[in-house]
This record gives C-alpha cells, structure tokens and sequence, in this order.
C-alpha cells in the first residue's frame, strides 16, 4: 500500500508565499516522477508542476513563480509558491509515479489534496 499526505496549504494574500509538502510511504521500490496537480471550482484538473530525475516542467500560468523540488532520501516533493495571485486559488493534489516492485508496472498514486486560497 502507497500513501500520499500532502502539508502547506491556507489561505494567503496575493503576493504571499505558501510551501506544499507531500511525503509517499509504504511499499515503493522505485518513484520515476512526482508533481503537483490543481483543480479549481468548476474547472478541470490541470498540471502545475513535475519532475522526473533532474528534470522539471511547469504549466506556464506559474512559470517563474512556482518552484518543484524533490528530496529522494525522503521520497518528498515539494512546491515553493511565490507572488501567489487568486487565480492560483484550488485544491492542490499531490501525484507520483512509482513501482512497488523492481519488475513490477508504474503506476499514478494520489494525495487526498490541500487547499490553497489566494485573497484579493
């Protein structure tokens, strides 16, 4: 069994900074990516930002603004938001990509998601 437990969200002014934690546990043998997912109130969920080795992508509505990192060690990602606008306000969902076995398939885990709101 694989867990995603997602930390960080509240609610922040625009221009304030929030940083999002979420750690995977349980029976991994190996993480190929992890990112950040958003869904906002009638809207579809979208990719925000994810790494894969030492390789990042950002949905370009937060480029240069967000920043993704990993710390392998503790098989955690993390998202540093900066100059938050309110348009960034949705729940945010962890994701990864893992194999719980070496011969095993990869497959897509999710976190139960977090809140980030973003006041004008």
């Amino acid at each position: 069994q694989v867990q995603l437990v997602e930390s960080g969200g509240g609610l922040v002014q625009t221009g304030g900074s929030l940083r999002l934690s979420c750690a995977a546990s349980g029976s991994i043998f190996s993480i190929t990516a992890m990112g950040w997912y958003r869904q906002a109130p009638g809207k579809q969920r979208e990719l925000v930002a994810a790494i894969t080795g030492g390789s990042t992508n950002y949905a370009d509505s937060v480029k240069g603004r967000f920043t993704i990192s990993r710390d392998n060690a503790k098989n955690t990602v993390y998202l540093q938001m900066n100059s938050l606008k309110p348009e960034d306000t949705a729940v945010y969902y962890c994701n990864s990509n893992l194999r719980q076995s070496r011969f095993g398939s990869s497959y897509d885990y999710w976190g139960q998601g977090t809140q980030v709101t973003v006041s004008s």
